[in-house]
């Protein structure tokens, strides 16, 4: 997490907060760039359905009101299939071209992580 900076344009800082026994992140604290501004949100990570699953949730923002999201690893063969699943609830609503301009970032950041995995 603490990388994601180094590949992900609009997260400018991450810092684990805590971690489990096993030394895996469990609070993570975020600022990035969304929308013209910086934010601030904290994420709790769950790996209760770890290797397959990945999820976490907002436990802290300033902007969003709730986060969830995931991340789900399929075998297919010799490689992995990752699908994302992303719900983001903001404390003011959004006009619909200002969604869509979000929604392009999000897919960019997906490929930008897709180049990550890939390198």
């Amino acid at each position: 997490f603490a990388d994601y900076p180094t590949w992900a344009k609009d997260v400018k800082q991450a810092d684990i907060k805590d971690r489990d026994a096993q030394g895996r992140a469990l609070i993570v604290d975020y600022r990035a760039s969304a929308l013209g501004r910086s934010t601030h949100f904290t994420l709790k990570y769950d790996y209760a359905n770890a290797p397959r699953r990945l999820s976490w949730s907002m436990v802290d923002g300033d902007i969003m009101r709730e986060i969830h999201g995931a991340y789900t690893f399929e075998a297919q063969g010799d490689q992995t299939k990752i699908s994302y699943d992303l719900s983001i609830e903001l404390i003011i609503p959004l006009p619909g071209f200002v969604k869509r301009r979000a929604e392009v970032r999000i897919l960019s950041t997906l490929k930008e992580l897709k180049a990550r995995i890939e390198s």
